[in-house]
């Protein structure tokens, strides 16, 4: 009998993330990741759900809204400036810049345009807006190890874990 997905076991799968609309693959994980169920939960609460039950070699697609999760897009987390108040090393699409408000909150911001004259940085989540299908394939479910389970994942050989970034199980 296969092992399923439950609290406690470890599981090591891959996955891609594609816009229903285009088809267009926007993100991918090609190196198995691998956590321990219901001791790390690293993927939406929703898509660990999705995950229970299943066995290693079973593929399953999960329908996301990235309005639902991320919520509506806000136009105002859209800035466009003049391209020489912009330091080069944030010239360039794609480029992830951090910054703060006057109260001290941070937001990730995405470079989305730039041309010879502006550039454009948007703090919305790149998936607002887009209704996405979440595909995962299951590689491994067993038993995990105690080590793994204190560390909420997979141990390298001859690593050492941090006891500072354990977290509560």
């Amino acid at each position: 009998m296969r092992e399923t997905i439950q609290d406690g076991k470890f599981v090591e799968l891959t996955y891609k993330v594609t816009d229903k609309k285009s088809g267009h693959v926007l993100t991918m994980v090609e190196f198995p990741l691998g956590y321990v169920h219901g001791h790390n939960e690293i993927l939406a609460p929703f898509v660990h759900k999705a995950l229970e039950g299943r066995s290693a070699g079973d593929v399953i697609e999960v329908p996301i809204d990235g309005n639902q999760i991320f919520g509506s897009r806000d136009e105002s987390l859209v800035f466009t400036d003049r391209i020489e108040n912009v330091p080069e090393e944030y010239r360039q699409i794609g480029t992830s810049i951090l910054m703060e408000n006057d109260k001290g909150q941070t937001r990730s911001f995405v470079v989305t345009h730039v041309d010879d004259e502006t550039l454009t940085v948007d703090g919305n989540n790149p998936l607002c807006g887009r209704e996405v299908i979440f595909k995962l394939e299951i590689l491994t479910v067993r038993e995990a190890t105690d080590e793994e389970t204190r560390a909420g994942g997979a141990i390298t050989a001859g690593a050492e874990v941090d006891p500072s970034l354990m977290r509560p199980v």
